[in-house]
């Protein structure tokens, strides 16, 4: 019996014991401040955290739902990236993934994506505008309501571990700056507005690299759009410095939150982050959606994502 059934069956159990003989025992009281019944985070499971760009064995889209059905999470995060091209053009081979989660009663609630649109050249942009529609389509077949998007970034860095030793900080193309680039980006997710509405998919700018490496930077792009469907992916593990103030800026208009740990330590760099800390900043903002696990660290994924679902549940406990 896996720890998912495992949990079902102590929920039944637990049904059958009168209300004041478990409040007796210490279980947690709903308060009267905060409204509905629930009073907790979805936990999901981010597909990332199982391949990770490197592992082929993990690649496999039903591998990892399956994963995430063993290991009693809530739902699915799906890593875009990870679909062959093959997959990608095969409509039955898409439905066969949402068809899997449902027969698992695991919804798939976020996907994320990569689009460039940090590029003086016009064309380069339209083609990442034309893949992000394509994209928002997509999570819309898969009944996948917010779909994270990033800013894109220079290039200049010239490889990825490379931006990472310079803590995600890259110079502009020469002759240009941040500024020639925020216009670029404001526009081009603008373009993206009108397919989002139609297919209600909510875009989620994540404090990534490049514009979205600060939380003005994030704002302002959010800000200018203006648009309910396009919102803030909070990512934990992104903001390297002064990470709870900055957290604490993009908190409000946060549609979807990708949690990272780094047991074992990190590939690129490990941050030992507060989460009871991250917890209260969400719940001050009212915050009560999916948390994403994003796990990153080098140690064995079957030790470390339990350990990482349990932290998470004692952040955003069950009531």
């Amino acid at each position: 019996m896996n720890a998912r059934r495992e949990f079902l069956t102590a929920s039944g159990a637990l049904s059958l014991v009168p209300l004041t003989a478990a409040v007796g025992n210490g279980a947690p009281t709903p308060s009267a401040d905060i409204p509905g019944p629930r009073q907790t985070h979805p936990i999901v499971l981010s597909t990332y955290s199982l391949w990770r760009f490197r592992n082929d064995d993990l690649r496999d889209f039903d591998k990892c739902i399956d994963l995430a059905d063993e290991f009693g999470f809530d739902g699915v995060e799906l890593l875009l990236y990870q679909l062959e091209q093959n997959e990608l053009l095969s409509h039955s081979k898409l439905m066969s993934y949402k068809r899997r989660a449902l027969s698992l009663g695991l919804p798939l609630v976020g996907m994320s994506t990569h689009q460039g649109f940090v590029t003086p050249d016009r064309e380069k942009r339209k083609q990442n505008i034309d893949r992000t529609i394509g994209q928002i389509e997509m999570a819309y077949k898969l009944g996948i309501p917010a779909m994270r998007v990033n800013t894109g970034r220079w290039g200049t860095s010239g490889s990825f571990d490379r931006l990472m030793k310079n803590r995600g900080i890259e110079p502009p193309l020469e002759g240009y700056t941040d500024e020639d680039a925020y216009p670029w980006v404001i526009e081009a997710l603008e373009a993206c507005i009108p397919t989002a509405e139609k297919c209600g998919v909510v875009m989620a700018l994540e404090n990534h690299w490049g514009l979205g490496l600060t939380p003005e930077g994030i704002l302002r792009i959010v800000n200018a759009v203006d648009s309910p469907w396009l919102q803030i992916t909070t990512d934990t593990g992104n903001f390297l410095e002064d990470p709870y103030e900055r957290l604490e800026k993009i908190a409000p208009q946060t549609i979807f939150v990708q949690a990272k740990t780094y047991y074992g330590g990190g590939q690129w760099y490990s941050l030992d982050l507060d989460y009871p800390r991250i917890g209260k900043i969400l719940q001050k903002h009212n915050y009560r959606g999916y948390i994403s696990l994003e796990f990153e660290g080098m140690e064995d994924y079957r030790t470390a994502i339990p350990k990482s679902l349990e932290l998470m549940r004692n952040v955003f406990p069950r009531v």
